[in-house]
This record gives structure tokens, sequence and C-alpha cells, in this order.
């Protein structure tokens, strides 16, 4: 019985600091001003717990994230069009960016602070990683693209969270105008013209 009940205690403490996270990040100035004692402190939980269940400051990070990100992995990886696989590359491309702005618009400085985190290239970072590899294999089948790695990293350039809070936070470009401008960009990368919305 005290297995179980630590079992829960667990998934309501992790709940909890996610919950304080989402907050603290939301409501920053700046993802450096959030700290592990400050999570711990809004979420009701010791910095020890905290600890030894995220490692350090960029493995809660990185769990928040995953969580947050969650969604659009499982569009991407099984959802219907135009984030499904199966989706033709010039649909599915524009798709998926947009959705990536959408995410990171929504989750600004959790953004900042995972690519910001770490030591070492953010391009060699597991989420970096994980969306390159995608993106350059749609891009594989489309025409005209000589070098489909870098266009997939000139495509993800367009969607960094620091290019994201500059525009939205800084030049206060307003969210569809984002989502319009990225869209027109693309299109014109790959090729193709944006379909009459």
């Amino acid at each position: 019985m005290p297995e179980r009940r630590a079992r829960k205690d667990a998934v309501r403490n992790r709940a909890a600091v996610f919950a304080a996270a989402d907050t603290l990040f939301t409501d920053c100035e700046s993802p450096d001003d959030v700290t592990m004692a400050d999570i711990a402190a809004a979420a009701g939980v010791g910095k020890g717990t905290l600890f030894r269940a995220f490692g350090d400051r960029a493995g809660l990070i990185r769990a928040l994230y995953a969580a947050r990100l969650e969604p659009v992995e499982e569009a991407v990886e099984a959802g219907p069009p135009p984030l499904g696989p199966g989706t033709p590359p010039l649909q599915r491309v524009p798709a998926l960016l947009d959705a990536l702005l959408c995410f990171k618009l929504d989750n600004r400085h959790l953004a900042l602070a995972l690519e910001g985190s770490g030591s070492g290239s953010p391009y060699r970072a597991a989420h970096y990683e994980r969306w390159h590899t995608l993106l350059r294999t749609m891009l594989e089948g489309l025409p005209g693209l000589p070098d489909s790695g870098f266009a997939a990293h000139a495509l993800l350039a367009a969607v960094r969270a620091d290019l994201v809070e500059h525009l939205a936070g800084e030049e206060r470009v307003p969210r569809e105008v984002m989502r319009s401008q990225l869209a027109d960009c693309t299109a014109a990368f790959i090729g193709s013209p944006r379909d009459p919305e």
C-alpha cells in the first residue's frame, strides 16, 4: 500500500510542478529568472523532490516541454492531414512549421528556456534533431531543393524561440500576421503557392 501512495504522490507532485512551472514561465520577464527554488515553492514541494524527479533545471524544462508538445507530436506521428503521415510534403511542411510556430507562441518563455539551456550547439539537442530529421525527410521528396538538410535548417530557423520572442514580444507582431508571413515564406521557399483561405 505505501508504494501505491508514493506513486499517487509522484503523479500529483509532477502535475503540480508542471502547473507551477507553466505559470512561472508564462509570467516571467525572462526564462532565466525562473529557478528550481521558485518552481518548488510554487508547486508546494521540496527542491529535493524536483532534483530527484528531473535531475536539474534543464531536465525539468525538457520534461515540461515534452509534455506540452505531446499533442503536436501525436498529430505528426499518427494524426490526420495536414500534419499526419501520408500527407503530401507541399501541404505537410507548411502545416508542421505552423504547428511549431503556434506551439512556441503559446509557450514562448518555456521554448526560450529549452532552446537556451544546456551547453554546446542547439542543433544537437534532441528536440531540434527530431524536427530537423522529419522536415529533411519531407523535403527530400520535393523537386528543386538540392540540399534538403540545409533547407530543413533554414525553415526551422523561422520558428526558433528567440525569433518568435523577438517578433511577438518586442515587435508586437500579431499571431495571425506571423502565421501568414511564415506560410508565405514557406510557400516561396518550397516552390508552391499558398492555397487561398
